[in-house]
């Protein structure tokens, strides 16, 4: 593996510190599912609001406020360092569990909102970014796997946790206890544990022979045919996901499922999702990585629109397992990409441009179903989503090209894709 000034990139190489940075990762997903399986409930329960769209007016405020907080991370990353940015994520989660326990008002849950997406977008980010940094370019699927996995497992077993503790004593405030643990926890270990890896990333840089962006903003958003591709299907991955996180709580209250049982449904999804991208992480260092994200997208279709007539507790179990591994094929297979495609020195920017329109997709995908599920039912907003869902991941796949070295899955079935550099 590439070594400059004992600098040297690969997970082995940097087991210690990279395993650290999972589990501050996992902290970090913890905080965002702590509220997952309670909020809309909250919204209707203590405060009232019967629309949709109102009701999902955090998930708003939480979308618009991380992905901006993505954009910026790049140039944060490079002007403060990685570790400085990752503190700074966690310092502005700390008003967050305060603010939900203690809200009299809707517009303070707002708020704790906007300072959540703000700390998932620094600290999920740079954790990110860091991961990419010391990994080198072998293992970069892996690396995002392992990274999302303990993210979103996390995410899992924190909306169970929440779910079960507001099914025995209430939506407020002991759910909320959770966020004090996970803050302490990630800022401790964030701030005496976790090393910089600025200089693993100039050490990449020396020997890249990727190409420099012309405009970094337009090639990730849309120019470039592969990360441009990349950036919508995750906007849309997020739309899909945030409307289950808004909608899915309320669904599964008209279908008459106790508290227990929605958290347990609420965390199946991401369990899985986290769960599977410790092989589909590791699957997009060997396969074209546009067929992930396919196959993805399909299953995530699939899925959705099974949800939208599903009836009874283990139906519900499957189409959301089905939906969690769908995810899980996409998500690590988008940083990858964007890591594949970019210069070392344009990474972090790329990385943050992504994951701006990416995390987009929550504001978007909230306003969206909510305004359809108020006009034609909530099962109604499920099948748009779904066939949106479906349609972006054609669309991907038409338009993408594979790197070279990278086979196609249509390879193990004796096919040849001509999508190949």
């Amino acid at each position: 593996m590439e070594k400059l000034n004992n600098i040297e990139l690969g997970l082995r190489q940097n087991w210690r510190q990279f395993s650290l940075l999972v589990l501050v990762n996992a902290f970090v997903g913890g905080m965002v599912g702590m509220e997952r399986s309670i909020l809309p409930q909250l919204a209707e329960a203590e405060f009232g609001m019967a629309a949709k769209t109102a009701a999902l007016s955090f998930i708003v405020a939480f979308g618009f406020a991380k992905a901006f907080a993505n954009l910026f991370t790049g140039a944060l990353a490079s002007k403060l360092g990685r570790k400085k940015l990752l503190l700074l994520g966690w310092v502005l989660g700390v008003p967050v569990p305060f603010l939900l326990m203690l809200a009299p008002s809707w517009g303070w849950v707002v708020a704790a909102n906007i300072l959540l997406g703000v700390h998932q977008g620094f600290a999920w980010s740079a954790t990110v970014v860091m991961k990419i940094d010391l990994a080198g370019d072998r293992d970069r699927g892996l690396a995002m796997g392992l990274n999302e996995f303990a993210g979103y497992l996390a995410v899992a077993l924190a909306a169970f946790a929440t779910g079960w503790i507001a099914g025995q004593f209430g939506l407020r405030p002991y759910p909320f206890y959770l966020g004090f643990g996970l803050l302490a926890a990630g800022l401790l270990f964030s701030w005496l544990l976790v090393r910089d890896t600025h200089a693993h990333m100039t050490t990449e840089a020396v020997v890249s022979k990727i190409p420099r962006l012309g405009n970094i903003f337009r090639d990730t958003s849309w120019r470039h045919r592969n990360l441009g591709s990349v950036t919508i299907t995750g906007l849309v991955n997020n739309l899909n996901d945030g409307m289950v996180w808004g909608l899915l709580p309320l669904f599964l209250l008209q279908k008459g499922f106790s508290m227990q049982e929605i958290g347990l449904l609420a965390a199946v999804y991401p369990a899985v999702w986290g769960v599977g991208q410790l092989f589909s992480g590791r699957l997009s260092d060997l396969v074209c990585k546009k067929d992930l994200l396919l196959w993805g997208m399909t299953i995530q279709a699939l899925a959705l629109f099974g949800l939208a007539f599903a009836d009874g507790f283990w139906m519900f179990v499957q189409f959301l397992a089905l939906l969690g591994w769908g995810t899980a094929m996409v998500y690590p297979t988008f940083l990858a990409s964007i890591a594949d495609n970019t210069h070392p020195l344009d990474r972090a920017k790329s990385l943050g441009i992504f994951r701006f329109w990416r995390d987009m997709g929550y504001a978007v995908g909230a306003l969206f179903t909510g305004l359809m599920a108020d006009a034609f039912g909530i099962p109604v907003s499920i099948l748009a989503v779904g066939l949106l869902t479906l349609l972006t991941g054609l669309w991907a796949d038409y338009r993408m090209r594979c790197r070279t070295g990278h086979p196609t899955i249509w390879v193990w079935f004796g096919r040849k894709s001509p999508n190949i550099l």
